[in-house]
């Protein structure tokens, strides 16, 4: 994979657009998010990290204004996001979902065409047909238009609905997991035009469970442990062999690229997993050694 274009330098003049205080979540006796301050801003790609159950999805669902906080504020520039309207929350962030389902079989076009429906009431006059276009072709699924979503494979969903999202021509997109089932062509293309979006002024907020490539695209990392902010800041600050070793309970080194100079995190268990096996190899008997102790 190629490495990132030079980001365009982050703004941070500007106001953030979303801000959470001090937000807490939790579903019966479980927190699922404690005490997290955040600022998403304009102009910038910020990846959230984290373990299973750290409570990234959940983090994303109180960003979109989907899940309400039991304690803290989340807040569009000032305005608490359970006071924005639906309506106009949806013309602001556009959100893409780790399952890319569709109850019907519609055609892909058709389902890139239902990220302007948040428009249709607007008063906004569009060329919905020139923003369904060029959705598709920054998804690269223009060979696709007229195939039948359950008919697609699951990276093909997948750039279906990341090109409803851009559809949806919104200054927040909230990514979670949106490379998941990509191959690595794929994942380059996704990232690259969520890196595009940020340097013509938008904010993308993006759960990634690969830590190379949070190393290569972000502005910003967040490492959430446990529903809390372990950490947040550049890459290089961040993302440290001793954080990610302690958060992920797992050995892991931070080295850097010997070409692009970028930022390489490699988990140990590959090489572990290898040294294992073949010790186990060296000292497994052999099909003769277990003939010639038969007793028969």
């Amino acid at each position: 994979m190629s490495a990132r274009p030079t980001a365009q330098p982050t703004t941070t003049t500007w106001p953030a657009l979303l801000t959470l205080t001090g937000v807490r979540v939790t579903a019966g006796d479980a927190v699922l998010l404690d005490g997290v301050d955040l600022e998403v801003r304009p102009g910038e790609v910020l990846v959230v990290v984290g373990p299973n159950g750290a409570g990234k999805s959940t983090l994303v669902s109180v960003l979109a204004g989907d899940r309400a906080p039991d304690g803290g504020e989340a807040a569009w520039t000032g305005t608490p996001l359970g006071a924005v309207r639906p309506a106009e929350l949806a013309r602001l962030r556009a959100v893409l979902l780790q399952e890319n389902q569709v109850s019907f079989p519609f055609r892909v076009i058709d389902v890139v065409r239902m990220g302007r429906a948040p428009w249709q009431a607007s008063g906004t006059p569009a060329d919905d047909d020139a923003v369904v276009a060029r959705a598709l072709a920054a998804a690269d699924v223009v060979g696709l238009a007229e195939r039948r979503f359950p008919t697609l494979s699951g990276g093909e969903k997948a750039r279906t609905s990341f090109a409803r999202l851009l559809a949806q021509d919104t200054t927040l997109l909230l990514l979670d997991e949106p490379t998941a089932a990509l191959d690595v062509r794929h994942t380059e293309h996704v990232l690259r035009h969520a890196r595009r979006r940020a340097s013509d002024g938008g904010a993308v907020v993006v759960v990634l469970h690969d830590l190379a490539l949070a190393a290569a695209w972000a502005d910003r990392v967040l490492v959430l442990d446990g529903g809390r902010v372990a950490a947040v800041g550049p890459p290089a600050e961040v993302l440290t062999a001793d954080l990610l070793s302690r958060v992920y309970e797992h050995p892991v080194d931070v080295v850097r690229h010997p070409v692009t100079g970028g930022l390489l995190v490699l988990p140990r268990y590959a090489a572990e997993a290898r040294t294992d096996a073949s010790a186990a190899a060296t000292h497994a008997p052999t099909r003769t050694d277990a003939l010639s102790e038969d007793p028969a």
